[in-house]
């Protein structure tokens, strides 16, 4: 019997997996990863998403160890390497669960191009989404550009149950060819290794990922809509880095909280909705990351220290080829970055960030309005750092959460609503307890002074975007 090779991507589970219960359904079953940092177009992860993929890899190898199915691990391009796994394996068939991102798809239509040509069993599966982004679409065909009908037609529709764990002894046991040892990768960081809050805070892993996703619908999801605005409170689901390594899957969340009829419920589905929302923003547009989604607003006078222009940023570029700002945007930036501008609330979640590799949500917002709207910096080096340092940091979500903030994207919020760090901490930290526990030198002389005058500054953001309208 020839083996079968179920390659794993943004889908590091064993659980409602459909390409690994294909694989193991045509026989002996052969996993395969790649870490390809090489392909053209390719965004390379971030720190904090490579230290939570070296345990993710452990976890799943424990998994599949359980089932009897190596794994395989291959650093490279994708194309080349999984061609001359597949030929050295001597594998009959080929499996995997599909990508969204325009380079990714390229990546796998070449593949299939070549397996079918080379006479082997080749198919893809839905597992990411709950819906496919070419089947969604406005009644004149075009794609929802506003969250609220984007998500009352999908939720509408009925998703597939998760599939059981697959039957063990489908593994192949064969003789593999040579693989990569995942320490030979490298991930993790050393000279300093600054991963030890992301250790205490998470447990990367299939199984981590069921246990909160239970103990979040058993002890949290009814306080929800209350409880996600509190950064002081373990009021969040925790749940968005499993789903962004694949290691829950939105069918399985999506069961779990289904029978649930609550406000706090139906908030916390349309979170997986904007996830959704992002990812088929990003099928539709694949420079999210690197370009407005509304062209105007590549005029608008965003500082951007310390790098050339790309294409994107159009009429705002100075004739030295950089984005115009104030002469201390290099400082602000570093000061934004490691959370030293003398607004605890920005501060703290600064902090929060660099430590645990995660940011609370209402803190994510309240620090990127800051970036954007009162330092005047562009969104897309903010996008960058929480791409760096957030254990979560996809490439749909990430940059559309931006763009909502900025007032560029899809369903933006309004760019004159300028989030006021101050009244944000009145309101969401009354007692001061998230500011206490990420900023112990808070009403010291050790605190920084604020580096920005929130009035002025956000007069000179809406006065910057008046004038952009006016032009426009």
């Amino acid at each position: 019997m020839k083996p079968s090779i179920v390659w794993f991507r943004d889908d590091l589970r064993v659980r409602d997996n459909p390409a690994l219960r294909a694989a193991v359904d045509d026989g002996a079953a052969v996993a395969l990863y790649v870490l390809d940092e090489e392909s053209p177009g390719i965004r390379p992860h971030g720190g904090a998403a490579k230290w939570w993929l070296h345990h993710s890899l452990l976890a799943l190898r424990e998994d599949l160890d359980a089932l009897g199915i190596p794994l395989l691990l291959r650093r490279g391009p994708a194309a080349e390497v999984v061609q001359k796994t597949t030929t050295a394996v001597g594998a009959g068939a080929l499996f995997w669960n599909r990508r969204y991102g325009e380079v990714e798809r390229t990546i796998d239509a070449g593949i299939k191009g070549w397996a079918v040509e080379a006479g082997l069993h080749v198919e893809s599966f839905q597992a990411t989404l709950l819906h496919e982004p070419w089947k969604v679409s406005t009644k004149t065909g075009t794609q929802y550009k506003v969250f609220t009908p984007f998500w009352k037609a999908v939720s509408a529709q009925e998703f597939r149950e998760p599939l059981p764990l697959p039957a063990r002894g489908h593994g192949f046991t064969g003789t593999l060819p040579r693989y990569d040892s995942l320490e030979s990768w490298q991930l993790l960081p050393t000279k300093p290794d600054w991963s030890g809050g992301l250790a205490a805070r998470w447990t990367p892993g299939s199984a981590a990922g069921h246990a909160r996703l239970k103990e979040f619908v058993g002890n949290g999801l009814d306080s929800y809509s209350e409880g996600r605005n509190r950064p002081d409170t373990d009021g969040s689901s925790s749940l968005s880095p499993y789903l962004r390594w694949g290691e829950l899957s939105p069918f399985e969340v999506w069961q779990a909280i289904s029978s649930k009829r609550s406000e706090s419920a139906t908030i916390f589905a349309s979170e997986l909705g904007w996830r959704e929302f992002c990812w088929h923003q990003y099928f539709h547009n694949p420079t999210l990351a690197t370009a407005n989604l509304r062209s105007e607003f590549d005029r608008f006078p965003w500082a951007w220290p310390g790098a050339s222009v790309g294409a994107s940023a159009g009429a705002s570029a100075g004739d030295d080829g950089r984005h115009p700002g104030h002469e201390s945007a290099p400082e602000e930036l570093r000061a934004w970055q490691k959370g030293r501008t003398g607004f605890p609330l920005v501060d703290a979640g600064q902090r929060q960030l660099w430590e645990t590799g995660w940011m609370h949500n209402r803190v994510r917002m309240v620090a990127a309005s800051f970036l954007v709207k009162n330092l005047g910096i562009h969104w897309q080096l903010g996008e960058q750092w929480f791409w760096d340092t957030l254990v979560d940091a996809d490439p749909a979500s990430n940059p559309a959460n931006w763009q909502w903030v900025a007032g560029s994207g899809a369903d933006a919020s309004p760019f004159f609503r300028i989030f006021n760090p101050e009244a944000q901490r009145v309101r969401f930290d009354p007692q001061g307890k998230y500011i206490a526990q990420w900023i112990p030198e808070f009403g010291t002389p050790d605190y920084p002074a604020e580096i920005v005058d929130l009035k002025a500054s956000r007069q000179d953001a809406l006065d910057a975007y008046k004038e952009l309208r006016e032009v426009h």
